[in-house]
């Protein structure tokens, strides 16, 4: 079992807070996996068995469990004074759990860590029940520094491991299918359907499945172009199918709740605020999207600027689509501290296009850094101060 360290690591510095420790994202990218490891983590620091409770609500071992009432009764039903770790997996099946959660940080003496595959977790009702006791840990699937320590390749050139996780993504399950391309293709349209019918169609009780399907489908295939629900349903209407501005802009939400898209939205660097109108969306994984908008496409412009955005949230940036003037910049990375521009193209070797690409950091009048990612084999190379960096390297790179 690969040990996420990066992720281990933040769960043991927030041993014994007094925090619910929300791990947070999509389905099947290993939440319950970490959260097993800080098990074992916890016995390794002589934390008693019997003071580690651990619930996994997919399992129906817990199928009694049906709300907050049972989960209270059935963890405070043995007295004792020794401090009670609390692993709820998947809790929110269980009806209400916010409550009992509240209950039992105040009722006892314990350390709470919830996992959840929606961000209904972290809704507004939650927020203000648990008003100031939440910190969410966020977990995307395998980045390319870890995939590469735990996929089986059968070749060792460093080119050739990008593509398949380029094309395939990093989903965990993948690494145990040995190259075998009949079965990552079916798992991840398995794994597609799932999400969608358990954390989007079930969830939300939706009914018209046919127009969430043409939605996602239309969503895939324009990966890093400004959208707005009203393009959206423009174009919807030219294929027939009338639906309105705040239908569609619904259904987005509850796709971005479900953690399988994001919405990246429009920063004026010049008014220094956040714009309304207009942002780019991108897939959680690169497999996922494949699969839908279709595996021949997936060595295009558009697939490493979502490997680079999901890569960005990864390392813990804000990160928005940048806009100066009429100019637009693919992403603007920030941090309290720090700020980064980024443009990514598959090449600079066109001229014209290296012109273009450099054109939009150039026109931005600051002293942050600014860099190209691009797919060409370059080292420690600089045009106008803009960094030129090989998008390998940078996902390679601390």
């Amino acid at each position: 079992m690969y040990q996420r360290d990066f992720y281990l690591n933040k769960l043991k510095e927030t041993k014994d807070l007094n925090l619910i420790k929300v791990i947070t994202g999509v389905r099947r990218c290993g939440k319950s996996t970490l959260l097993l490891q800080y098990k074992d983590y916890l016995l390794s620091q002589n934390i008693k068995k019997e003071d580690i409770i651990y619930m996994n609500f997919e399992s129906a071992k817990w199928y009694d469990i049906k709300d907050y009432k049972d989960l209270y009764s059935y963890i405070t039903k043995e007295e004792s004074n020794n401090k009670k770790y609390i692993l709820l997996d998947e809790v929110q099946n269980v009806d209400s759990w916010e409550k009992a959660v509240n209950s039992l940080l105040v009722d006892i003496n314990c350390d709470i860590y919830i996992t959840g595959s929606n961000a209904y977790l972290l809704s507004s009702e939650l927020t203000t029940l648990l008003a100031g006791r939440v910190l969410t840990i966020k977990i995307y699937p395998f980045s390319f520094k870890e995939f590469i320590q735990v996929y089986p390749f059968t070749k060792e050139d460093k080119e050739e491991k990008f593509e398949i996780y380029l094309k395939y993504g990093g989903m965990p399950m993948l690494v145990n299918m040995h190259d075998n391309e009949t079965l990552m293709i079916n798992y991840l349209s398995d794994l597609k359907e799932v999400v969608l019918k358990k954390d989007v169609i079930n969830r939300n009780k939706i009914k018209d499945v046919v127009f969430l399907d043409n939605l996602i489908k239309y969503m895939a295939s324009v990966i890093g172009n400004l959208t707005t629900p009203y393009t959206i349903a423009d174009f919807m209407k030219k294929s027939g199918v009338t639906i309105s501005n705040e239908t569609i802009d619904a259904y987005l939400q509850m796709l971005e709740n479900a953690y399988f898209i994001y919405r990246v939205p429009r920063y004026e660097l010049k008014g220094k605020q956040l714009l309304k109108t207009q942002g780019k969306y991108y897939f959680v994984d690169n497999g996922l999207r494949n699969i839908i908008d279709g595996l021949s496409s997936f060595d295009s412009g558009s697939s490493y600027e979502n490997l680079v955005y999901i890569e960005l949230l990864r390392r813990g940036y804000e990160v928005y689509v940048g806009k100066y003037n009429e100019i637009e910049i693919d992403f603007i990375a920030m941090k309290p501290n720090e700020r980064i521009y980024f443009q990514v193209s598959r090449s600079i070797l066109d001229e014209k296009v290296e012109n273009r690409e450099k054109k939009s950091l150039l026109a931005i009048n600051d002293n942050y850094p600014k860099i190209i990612l691009t797919m060409d084999k370059v080292k420690n190379k600089e045009i106008d101060g803009i960094k030129v960096i090989n998008i390998i390297d940078f996902l390679l790179s601390d």
